[in-house]
């Protein structure tokens, strides 16, 4: 089921576009600021994030672009009452992918987000396997010999960009950029922290292992 993260500081809106999507049998979360937003994506997955342009105190705009900060997957569709287009560049500029005009037609914006959904990764895509073990993106979860371990999202975020990319060097300050966000102002030692929990939940697994490259960073290693 995809993950639809709603941001609009209008009551209405956002009750209209959480009733059109969860007749399509998404799941929607709704914010009514850029701050309640970022609450809620830093303890859910999400899919495609819905925003308004014009919120009180951080915008659309900025809330895309610290978002993208961390991640260039998320799908962004912006929707507001400005048809400038001034207003569509700003947003193309910061990172969203598609662009909506208010009044919201419930028709068209499900075809607007399937288009989108459809373009972005495919479920096949979000799904790994290594031996035994399926790793599944949209869960957060690690199954292996029909076991399944869920994991907190920082620890899978981790996990899942090491093993994208088996034995290749992610420094500290790589991964603290990509799964934390470049602004956050946690040290680079929260990455060691993480890492040391992967490699005690995964230790003597056979089919992978995180391992520590003195002075350089951290790399996965498939063994099978």
């Amino acid at each position: 089921m995809f993950r639809v993260l709603v941001v609009d500081d209008d009551k209405n809106t956002r009750y209209f576009i959480k009733e059109a999507l969860e007749l399509e049998r998404y799941m929607v979360f709704t914010a009514k600021s850029a701050e309640e937003a970022l609450d809620i994506y830093d303890k859910q997955f999400i899919d495609i994030l819905i925003v308004d342009i014009m919120m009180p105190g951080t915008d659309g705009y900025e809330l895309t672009r610290q978002i993208r900060a961390s991640n260039k997957d998320l799908l962004v569709l912006m929707i507001s009452a400005k048809q400038l287009p001034e207003d569509r560049k700003k947003g193309f500029h910061v990172g969203i992918d598609d662009f909506m005009t208010k009044p919201i037609d419930a028709e068209e914006l499900v075809l607007h987000v399937r288009a989108l959904l459809s373009r972005g990764k495919t479920a096949a895509g979000r799904r790994m396997q290594i031996g035994d073990v399926e790793i599944d993106y949209d869960s957060f979860t690690v199954t292996r010999r029909g076991e399944a371990h869920e994991l907190p999202q920082k620890e899978f975020m981790l996990l899942y960009k090491l093993l994208s990319s088996p034995n290749k060097i992610f420094t500290k300050i790589q991964l603290m950029d990509e799964i934390w966000g470049v602004d956050c102002e946690t040290g680079v030692e929260t990455v060691a922290v993480h890492i040391g929990r992967l490699r005690k939940r995964f230790d003597g697994w056979e089919e992978f292992e995180i391992d520590n490259i003195r002075g350089l960073g951290y790399k996965a290693v498939i063994k099978v």
